[in-house]
């Protein structure tokens, strides 16, 4: 399924108007459009490692929620060329981070109709509100897409927003080296085919489960390729840099046996495919839950590969619907790291909530800086707080409904949003319905309080 942006005119409000630009995200104004709701990309792209140049044509099938006579397109930097929809040539107007298109035809309330954009350019590298890196960065050996808030913004047009999730084709041309070496191309989903035209290789990668558009992502490089099953005969595809081979020798190993681990606690692994990207890039600060392959930019332990892949269930199946609802995503994949080291023998998840709390947890600095659910800013949006004191909220709800009514709550919640998007006022209803408990004290408390609580 798809979820239709907010920030569009209901059905029959008046004749064809603009789709908005934003869909009335506080932390993220700009990102996301009004007026309709994408289904599908088709994006076609020629990538040249050495001179770091990307030509793309993108595909968009969309379905108009309101009558539209122009809509917006999230996108930073490349430069557009044409622009047609259904068929025909569009009028095309740049603002900043905005691409307005202005079809020759209006289009109609409730209308599935296609944009084809093409465009190139050197893709840009940015840095996040908090600093970190996102965006198309170079590596020494080729290049990665990471999207998170705002990068994916950086390689492709379009509703560049969480609540507009949508199915992905991706076909990457990359040539091949002086020694007639091809480059290796990851993405998400599944390789469908893989054509060796000569001079370069086509890798066309199929996404056929709805995908926020942060985690899409593309790793052009050289990398040992492992590809296994688990016991329930789900693809599992590894790609390690071999400066980071020794260090993740057991990734393939640690990738079906979690996978395996928290599908028994969350519920059913909601793709069709599974796996984990190590490239090297030491000076990224972060792994990104990248859909069915997490990217992470060196050899990561065993704790972040567990939380990369909870978040395959929280996040990427279950994606917030605002980026303020993101502690649904961050708590709950640092909860998954706490169960797994509890049933790995080390600290009991009562001894990680009294460490977070104490602060004597190497984690659990500046978590009381505000709300979990309400950060002040986007650049907060991955702060500790979401994180830490998130996966105590959810400890919190555990202790107060009990392990077998809080274990079919995370159940629930995977099986009920799967594919889609759900928010905090759902979560707290949810856990209110499954253990027929007025949790409003605990949430208040734990996760809206702007004090560190009490310990109770």
């Amino acid at each position: 399924m798809t979820t239709s942006c907010t920030g569009s005119a209901p059905p029959g409000n008046g004749g064809p108007k603009p789709g908005t630009a934003g869909v009335g995200d506080r932390l993220f104004p700009a990102l996301g459009n009004g007026g309709y709701d994408v289904a599908h990309y088709g994006l076609t792209l020629d990538y040249v490692p050495e001179t770091n140049r990307l030509k793309g044509t993108a595909v968009i099938t969309a379905r108009a929620t309101q009558g539209l006579s122009r809509f917006n397109l999230d996108l930073s930097g490349l430069r557009v060329h044409t622009a047609t929809v259904q068929g025909v040539k569009a009028q095309l107007h740049r603002d900043k981070d905005e691409l307005l298109v202005t079809p020759a035809k209006t289009v109609k309330d409730g209308t599935i109709f296609k944009t084809v954009v093409t465009y190139d350019g050197t893709p840009r590298m940015r840095e996040s509100g908090d600093g970190d890196l996102e965006g198309w960065i170079e590596t020494d050996d080729g290049s990665t897409a990471l999207g998170q808030p705002t990068g994916s913004t950086t390689w492709f047009p379009g509703n560049h927003h969480p609540s507009d999730k949508a199915t992905y084709d991706i076909a990457i041309t990359v040539p091949k080296d002086k020694d007639g070496a091809p480059y290796d191309v990851v993405s998400n989903g599944k390789l469908t085919t893989e054509e060796d035209k000569g001079e370069t290789v086509t890798r066309h990668w199929r996404t056929e489960e709805p995908m926020a558009s942060y985690l899409a992502h593309i790793s052009v490089g050289y990398f040992e390729i492992d590809k296994v099953w688990t016991d329930d005969d789900l693809p599992v595809y590894v790609a390690i840099d071999p400066d980071e081979s020794e260090g993740a020798a057991d990734v393939k190993v640690l990738v079906p046996e979690i996978v395996g681990w928290a599908s028994e606690r969350f519920g059913p692994y909601p793709f069709s495919s599974t796996g984990a990207i190590v490239d090297h890039l030491p000076e990224l600060d972060y792994a990104l839950e990248t859909q069915t392959k997490p990217y992470f930019g060196e050899a990561p332990d065993e704790a972040l590969l567990v939380h990369e892949l909870a978040h395959q269930w929280f996040g990427n199946s279950v994606t917030p619907r605002k980026w303020k609802d993101m502690w649904l995503s961050e708590g709950l994949a640092t909860y998954a790291e706490w169960l797994w080291e509890e049933e790995q023998g080390d600290r009991n998840t009562n001894e990680v909530f009294s460490d977070f709390y104490d602060g004597t947890d190497t984690e659990s600095e500046g978590i009381w800086a505000f709300p979990p659910a309400d950060p002040p800013s986007g650049g907060r949006v991955s702060d500790p707080p979401v994180y830490g004191r998130g996966a105590m909220v959810v400890h919190k709800v555990r202790e107060a409904v009990g392990d077998e009514t809080f274990f079919d709550i995370l159940r629930s919640w995977t099986r009920q949003h799967r594919h889609g998007n759900a928010d905090t006022r759902q979560f707290i209803a949810l856990c209110e319905d499954k253990s027929g408990k007025n949790l409003t004290e605990l949430f208040d408390v734990w996760l809206f309080s702007k004090q560190k609580p009490s310990r109770m």
